[in-house]
C-alpha cells in the first residue's frame, strides 16, 4: 500500500468534490455574472437584488439536483469504508504483526 493508493483516493474525493458543488455553483455564478451586469447598466447598487435571485435559484439546484450530490457523497462513502479492511489488512502485513 504505497503512496499511490493514497493520491488516487485524494484524487477521487477531489473529483467527487467537483460533481457535488458543480450543479450549484455554475448556476448561481451565471446568475450573479448576469445581475451584476445589470446593476452596473442601471447604476442601481441594492444589495437584495443580487442577493435574492442567487438564493432563490441555489435552493432549485438544491431541490433539482440534491439526489444526484447525495447519491455521489453516499456511493463515495460506501467505496471508502469498503476499503478500510483491505488498507488495514495491507499495513499490518508491511509492518508486522507483533
Amino acid at each position: 500500500m504505497g503512496p499511490d493508493y493514497f493520491i488516487g483516493a485524494a484524487q477521487d474525493a477531489i473529483w467527487v468534490l467537483v460533481l457535488v458543488i458543480m450543479p450549484v455553483i455554475l448556476p448561481a455564478l451565471g446568475i450573479g455574472v448576469v445581475l451584476g451586469m445589470v446593476q452596473a447598466a442601471t447604476s442601481i447598487n441594492e444589495q437584495t437584488q443580487s442577493f435574492v435571485p442567487k438564493l432563490l435559484v441555489v435552493l432549485l439546484c438544491l431541490a433539482v439536483f440534491g439526489s444526484m450530490m447525495m447519491g455521489l457523497l453516499m456511493d463515495f462513502v460506501t467505496d471508502t469504508f469498503a476499503r478500510i479492511p483491505d488498507i488495514v489488512i495491507r499495513t499490518t502485513f508491511l509492518v508486522g504483526h507483533p
